[in-house]
């Protein structure tokens, strides 16, 4: 890949990857406004309360998910988080894990952490390929431990129980609270993990996510994976050494690793022409550029737009429903 394509394709994803994260603080700040001004007892707000915050709400989004396929109907609480979850899973399952590098602000922060890190102590940290793998299963152990106890433990009638309670109704507001109103044991453990970035890349990405488990696993069936010209490759192995998943991209003729998150950077970093793509199976001539990161913003905001018109983004919850439920947060622990 010639240099400016190398760098329109890093710029593409750094402006693709602030634009959402700046997106998320907006909302954050919003929220924060919002839940603030029914605190202080305003008897209405100028500020509506965001949607999109549900998209902080990964494990009732299963829940709401399990309801839905149960049901048939998207309950209305919190139907923005399913959306939002569906629009994330979609995008895994056509194009590779793409959230977790284009859009997600974790792995926005944990990649500026990484980089922040190389520069101050010029190298980052490689932990034994041993210690890597079982690593590697904390975050798919995690997400076993949330489809056992959501998907296959809850029963319908648990379900509508759970979503119907106060609980679930000022989730949004206790998230807020998490990072508002930390413990001290939160701080120490969000210190260390922020330490730890810094000497190793993508820490919680590669081993403690399991929402990153799961995308993982469904983009094992993704049409979209890097593609190997092996009569081009000479075997430079700058690809491999750029992933930050750290995969044998020099040895691979398609990149299938759950690991993968389509970040593109083992191709930005191959210094022959087209020798490493991102391409569907079913395309046979070398996609442009800027196709994948289309195709990755395309799937996200088509969903949410779906959402939107169907009626399926908005809380039911009201301002006096807020008004009552947040005076209860404190107690409410399930």
């Amino acid at each position: 890949m010639n240099e400016l394509s190398t760098k329109t394709l890093l710029n593409i994803r750094i402006a693709v990857q602030w634009c959402l994260l700046l997106w998320v603080v907006g909302i954050g700040v919003r929220f924060g406004m919002f839940v603030n001004s029914v605190e202080s007892g305003a008897p209405a707000t100028l500020i509506s309360r965001p949607p999109g915050v549900e998209g902080f709400l990964p494990i009732g989004a299963l829940t709401s998910l399990k309801y839905w396929l149960v049901s048939g109907t998207i309950h209305p609480v919190h139907p923005a988080a399913l959306v939002i979850f569906m629009a994330i899973l979609l995008m895994s399952l056509l194009a590779k894990k793409s959230f977790c590098s284009w859009l997600c602000p974790v792995g926005t922060v944990s990649e500026m952490m990484h980089k922040f890190g190389l520069k101050i102590f010029r190298r980052n940290l490689r932990i034994w390929l041993w210690l890597d793998l079982l690593l590697r299963g904390i975050k798919y152990l995690l997400l076993l431990l949330f489809v056992i106890f959501i998907q296959l433990g809850m029963s319908g009638e648990a379900l509508t129980k759970f979503l119907d309670a106060p609980y679930w109704a000022v989730s949004d507001v206790k998230m807020l609270h998490f990072f508002t109103k930390m413990s001290g044991t939160t701080m120490v453990v969000l210190a260390m993990l922020t330490f730890l970035s810094l000497f190793y890349k993508m820490l919680w990405c590669r081993y403690l996510c399991p929402y990153g488990a799961l995308l993982g696993l469904a983009s094992m069936l993704s049409p979209f994976k890097i593609r190997r010209d092996v009569t081009g490759c000479t075997g430079c192995r700058h690809c491999t050494a750029a992933c930050p998943s750290g995969l044998e991209v020099h040895s691979s003729n398609a990149v299938t690793s759950p690991e993968c998150t389509g970040c593109l950077t083992c191709a930005a970093n191959c210094p022959e022409q087209n020798v490493l793509a991102m391409q569907p199976v079913f395309w046979k001539r070398r996609l442009p550029l800027w196709v994948f990161p289309a195709v990755v913003v395309s799937i996200f905001m088509g969903v949410i737009a779906i959402g939107m018109i169907s009626g399926h983004w908005y809380s039911s919850l009201s301002y006096a429903d807020y008004q009552r439920l947040i005076p209860l947060v404190r107690g409410l622990s399930h």
